[in-house]
């Protein structure tokens, strides 16, 4: 609820600029979107977590906010606040950090942390129906393979259509290897006690009995 209403009021001031004077509006965008070229020239790392909030209109805002209501919403209440609002900016700043590895386009919004968000929830819950544009349903898993899907093809070309696709894997792929790192983690301490064990001799493993 926090970030739906800090968001909000973050797209009313964008609207208030705007309404203003345009050359304020730019200015605003220039330190606080999200811009591949000033954070290696300049420096301008804070933008990692600021493009977040700031949204490009009001379909881009309502989508966001949607999907941070649906989903992020249950995420939430089985994390619990610390770590969900951990995992949102994970997301997000990973997002970020993948765009200016690999793009050079701004970009703005949430997306990357909504996708990372999706990810989650097809992951903790995989046959939840989802209702694709509220008609078809279709188990979260399958969603999140196809959302991912699509975003791995689109993001060949950067930002089509005015869709950071780049942020939107960065997303992803964060979230994925987060929700990974506790198996994957376990299978490597299965692996290093599997090897320790075995080279240990016949009196070192008496002393376990």
């Amino acid at each position: 609820k926090n970030l739906m209403i800090i968001m909000g009021a973050v797209f009313l001031l964008q609207e208030i600029l705007q309404m203003i004077r345009m050359d304020i509006y730019f200015s605003f965008l220039k330190y606080f979107a999200l811009t591949p070229s000033l954070i290696w020239k300049k420096y301008y790392l804070w933008q990692l977590v600021t493009y977040i909030f700031l949204h490009g209109g009001f379909s881009h805002i309502f989508f966001n906010l949607l999907a941070l209501w649906m989903f992020g919403g249950e995420l939430e209440s089985y994390w619990g606040s610390k770590k969900f609002l951990f995992y949102f900016f994970l997301c997000g700043i990973g997002a970020g950090i993948f765009t200016v590895l690999f793009s050079s386009y701004p970009v703005i919004g949430a997306s990357g942390a909504i996708y990372g968000i999706l990810l989650a929830y097809g992951w903790l819950f995989p046959n939840r129906p989802i209702l694709i544009y509220f008609l078809f349903p279709i188990p979260a898993k399958y969603m999140v393979i196809i959302f991912g899907l699509i975003e791995l093809f689109s993001s060949s070309s950067g930002t089509g259509g005015g869709i950071a696709h780049l942020t939107h894997l960065g997303g992803l792929v964060f979230g994925f290897f987060y929700m990974a790192y506790p198996m994957i983690r376990q299978k490597f301490r299965r692996e290093y006690y599997k090897r320790k064990w075995s080279q240990k001799g016949p009196n070192d493993r008496n002393h376990y009995h």
